[in-house]
């Protein structure tokens, strides 16, 4: 004896995400002094954000990842810092966003924010990396520590979004 019809959705449970993939929300690039050198939506899905506001997050982030890497207590195998961490902040976990944050041998951070339980982000985080490579640092015009204005890397960005989201892992 049930009740046929019935299709209350239990509290806690959202009948969006079960239809809607997780996506990526926003990209940002911070140099090794804290400055902010590329930002940019990932999709419609993203809050929007003044450039005021991203400057601020971006030194912001940075002096958190500096301040994670020397209070770490935990020494992660392949650390060469004696003293605490070497990479600082990976990823945070909170109600609403994820960010996963990769940091180079050179210091620049590549940050990704996405709605929880979007996966791939590191994989995402990787080949933005290589993206940035070819792109902007093979730029003859392009200076480092500079804010990325390069075309190539904007649409070598957008296609890899898309070859995420055809294979089904990613959507913007």
């Amino acid at each position: 004896a049930g009740t046929k019809g019935n299709t209350a959705t239990p509290i806690g449970h959202p009948t969006i995400q079960a239809t809607q993939r997780m996506a990526p929300l926003h990209l940002f690039i911070v140099n090794k002094s804290g400055g902010l050198i590329h930002h940019r939506p990932l999709g419609p899905r993203a809050p929007r954000i003044g450039t005021n506001e991203w400057l601020r997050i971006g030194s912001t982030f940075h002096s958190l990842h500096a301040i994670a890497a020397e209070a770490s207590p935990v020494r992660l195998p392949g650390n060469k810092n004696p003293y605490g961490a070497d990479d600082g902040i990976e990823k945070i976990e909170a109600g609403g966003i994820v960010l996963c944050c990769l940091q180079t041998r050179t210091g620049v951070k590549f940050v990704i924010t996405a709605e929880p339980s979007t996966p791939d982000l590191d994989l995402m985080l990787r080949e933005i990396y290589v993206l940035y490579s070819d792109c902007a640092l093979k730029d003859p015009f392009y200076e480092l520590e500079m804010p990325i204005r390069t075309d190539l890397f904007t649409s070598a960005v957008d296609a890899l979004l898309e070859r995420f989201d055809s294979r089904g892992t990613k959507v913007r």
